[in-house]
């Protein structure tokens, strides 16, 4: 049992006999005096299905199942499905594009870090690290003493995923970026 309070994303929760894979918590915090903190969590059917959707009080517990993580690196794509090794015993793992649509903008060949998140033995999505290397495919041309403001220009990464960055910085420089909130770190 966890309290729904310190449920995260890429838990997975047990309700109605079924397993479920979070993929999104919202905080409502009330502006009433007394009122609880409610966590919307929005999950997926572990291995494809039904939707899940639940409001939950803070103090509330929650039935949660315990995850194996395993270290896997990017192998390759095949359709819609990607594959990706299992560093130790070099076991490959599918997972549909679908199931990790969110983490596939930090995905890259030489992505390190990738953990695959098992229940028993199914894969049910993948845990990425806090931060990761993109190269910088796309971007308005660097300003001469720009170095010293604080502006910011969208930029177009390796994987499409867009994000704003320091003027200075010009394409095919590689810069880190946090992959919780989707922001440039610095230049790796």
């Amino acid at each position: 049992m966890t309290r729904a309070s310190d449920l995260k994303k890429s838990d997975v929760i047990e309700a109605n006999g079924t397993l479920y894979a979070i993929r999104q918590i919202e905080v409502q915090s009330p502006s009433a005096r007394g009122a609880a903190t409610l966590y919307r969590v929005k999950a997926s059917a572990v291995g494809g299905g039904p939707k899940f959707e639940e409001r939950y009080k803070g103090d509330d517990d929650v039935t949660t199942v315990e995850l194996l993580r395993r270290p896997v690196q990017f192998s390759y794509l095949d359709g819609d499905d990607y594959i990706f090794m299992d560093n130790e015993d070099f076991s490959q793992y599918l997972l549909k594009a679908d199931d990790i649509a969110d983490e596939l903008a930090f995905i890259t060949e030489d992505t390190e870090g990738l953990l695959a998140l098992r229940v028993d033995d199914a894969v049910i999505g993948l845990e990425l690290p806090a931060s990761v290397v993109l190269e910088v495919t796309e971007t308005a041309p660097a300003m001469k003493a720009a170095s010293a403001s604080a502006r910011t220009k969208p930029a177009t990464l390796n994987t499409g995923l867009v994000v704003q960055v320091p003027e200075y910085i010009v394409e095919g420089e590689k810069v880190r970026v946090n992959t919780a909130e989707r922001k440039f770190m610095s230049r790796a």
